[in-house]
């Protein structure tokens, strides 16, 4: 009974419109005075989410991506892309998704990702004689990129809900070929229907303008050095590498490229404290939701009852994954992976499934639900920058969704895709 009023209090909260964080705040205490349990556990938990020091890395990271987002170092990488891979039929699709590769790997965030690289190219776009839909269902998908491909925030939440145990450089390291694999599939796609619409190509600007274009572009790449390849060569740890790369892309915008303004600083400012305040109370409700998930043996429950429907690994995988499909479809990603990481993870592991390996199909299960309505933050705000309708970018987005499940089960079940670059150099 206390489990069913623990669920049925959190969904009500959130079809009010309660926020996510309050909504698992409000269900949680309420079945803890229901049960009769210790307040003083229900605040404990509250506030032991986040006193953990690596979460401190989290606002250096978003705070570096609003700094890149607002400084113009968005606007040189889609000139680099641009210049790199225009020339293909239909070649501005694939800028898009080789743009958000390169900021998303930058920024860390798929919504940066939405609002800085889609306010740039799905105007140009339009004006090259792009459909609407296309400009927007590709910048959409590929904005995934920033979920996937290091260095990302979404995975430090992995590894803190996964008990601690897990390595931030090595989930750093099992991110990129996934990232990559799944960029390829979405330019393939972009690049296929591009042809079916008889879209234009750019020309070749010249090896000569590519060069110059990658230079310019170089100090926003080096961002991305600094904060992966210090973590990985053990120069700083991840929080230390977080401020590190937000000093320096500071530094980049104001000395470098000479944009950034007071009035974008200080936006870049505002909408970092303001991300930051809802995660890490995102992170400290969602503590005491998970204790009474664990209360109540839910993981071991389900455990059971995904074991007496079948014992086959490849099937279990494949119920996990579709159970992750669908809640990515209707709730937040940061608050999925809080509560579905102690849930499905001990499953995963005792059907073989590599803690590292899992971690990938986690983030691309709930990144593509950012893309899927009813609640696709990620696919809200594209339609919103591309001032396109929901339900016109809903009926001809499918081709990228496929791109994403070819990925997604290549991840599921090609384990050395994810797990070659953590041991090779983890």
């Amino acid at each position: 009974m206390g489990l069913l009023l623990l669920c049925a209090l959190f969904v009500l909260c959130v079809v009010i419109g309660m926020p996510v964080a309050f909504a698992l705040g409000v269900a949680a205490v309420s079945v803890f005075f229901y049960e009769g349990l210790p307040m003083m556990i229900a605040f404990q938990r509250i506030v032991s989410g986040i006193n953990i020091f690596s979460l401190l890395a989290i606002p250096f990271f978003i705070y570096a991506g609003e700094l890149m987002f607002h400084g113009g170092i968005a606007i040189r990488l889609v000139r680099f892309a641009s210049s790199a891979v225009g020339y293909v039929r239909g070649g501005l699709g694939i800028v898009n998704v080789f743009s958000s590769m390169l900021f998303g790997g930058i920024s860390g965030s798929a919504i940066a990702d939405i609002s800085a690289l889609g306010s740039i190219l799905i105007p140009v776009m339009k004006e090259k004689g792009y459909d609407d839909d296309y400009a927007v269902n590709v910048t959409v998908t590929s904005s995934l990129a920033g979920i996937i491909i290091p260095p990302s925030h979404n995975m430090i939440l992995y590894a803190v809900a996964a008990g601690g145990g897990l390595s931030i450089s090595k989930l750093f390291l099992a991110g990129f070929i996934p990232g990559v694999l799944m960029c390829v599939c979405l330019a393939a796609v972009a690049y296929a229907v591009a042809v079916k619409r008889g879209y234009s190509s750019e020309p070749f600007p010249g090896l000569r303008v590519l060069i110059i274009q990658f230079f310019i572009a170089l100090p926003g790449l080096v961002t991305a050095i600094i904060i992966v390849g210090g973590v990985l060569t053990g120069v700083f740890t991840v929080t230390e590498s977080g401020a590190f790369g937000a000093i320096y892309a500071f530094l980049v915008t104001i000395i470098v490229y000479r944009s950034m303004t007071w009035e974008k600083f200080k936006i870049a400012v505002r909408n970092s404290v303001k991300t930051t305040a809802m995660v890490m109370i995102l992170i400290a409700c969602t503590g005491a939701f998970a204790y009474l998930l664990t209360f109540y043996q839910v993981p071991t429950k389900l455990s059971e009852l995904l074991l007496r429907i079948s014992e086959n690994p490849v099937i279990i995988l494949l119920m996990i994954n579709l159970m992750l499909l669908f809640l990515g479809m209707i709730m937040d990603m940061a608050a999925l992976i809080l509560i579905c990481t102690p849930i499905f993870l001990p499953i995963a592991v005792s059907i073989g499934i590599d803690p590292y390996q899992f971690g990938m199909i986690l983030m691309m299960n709930l990144g593509l639900g950012l893309c899927t309505p009813p609640v696709g933050s990620c696919l809200f705000v594209g339609c919103a920058v591309g001032n396109v309708r929901l339900e016109d970018a809903v009926k001809t987005i499918w081709p990228f969704y496929l791109a994403i499940l070819i990925a997604l089960m290549l991840v599921s079940f090609v384990p050395s895709l994810s797990l070659t670059l953590p041991r090779l150099l983890g």
